[in-house]
């Protein structure tokens, strides 16, 4: 039987979107580490994956989205403790609200729109740039999962 965390892997989904060609990315705090993310957040008990992304979206960058279909499945696992993520990216369509130039998580110290040729120059955690700008650039690609994703803090 393999290790298990008190409380077993949390879930977090992701919208992958763009905005006038841009992906809308979340930068981060944490501790002395600032990094991007796609937008998303954990999913809370008797809540569906699309309210989940719908809510922390809202939260994180102002904007209203229609979640699409999954794009990408993945795991982030700590190695030396017990955090244990099952990440689901999906894509997602900007309908409406507006970027917030202070979002509701503490946590997002901006919310930028960068273009998908700089996304393999940023700190992106989980590490999926290359698979995203393949996404982007030939169109929604079939569900992948992509394995155990994982990065240190630098």
């Amino acid at each position: 039987m393999g290790a298990v965390a008190p409380d077993g892997p949390r879930i977090r989904v992701a919208a992958l979107m763009t905005m006038a060609g841009r992906v809308v990315l979340v930068r981060h705090r944490a501790g002395s580490s600032t990094y991007h993310l796609l937008p998303g957040g954990g999913v809370d008990y008797r809540e569906t994956l699309a309210e989940a992304l719908e809510r922390e979206v809202k939260e994180e960058t102002g904007l209203d989205i229609r979640v699409g279909r999954p794009l990408f499945l993945s795991d982030t696992i700590d190695p030396d403790g017990p955090r244990h993520v099952v990440n689901i990216t999906f894509a997602a369509e900007v309908i409406g609200g507006a970027v917030a130039r202070e979002p509701a998580d503490s946590r997002v110290v901006a919310v930028d729109l960068v273009e998908p040729d700089r996304l393999t120059r940023l700190d992106l955690r989980p590490p999926m740039a290359g698979e995203l700008v393949d996404a982007l650039r030939t169109g929604e690609p079939r569900l992948q999962y992509l394995g155990s994703l994982f990065t240190m803090d630098r």
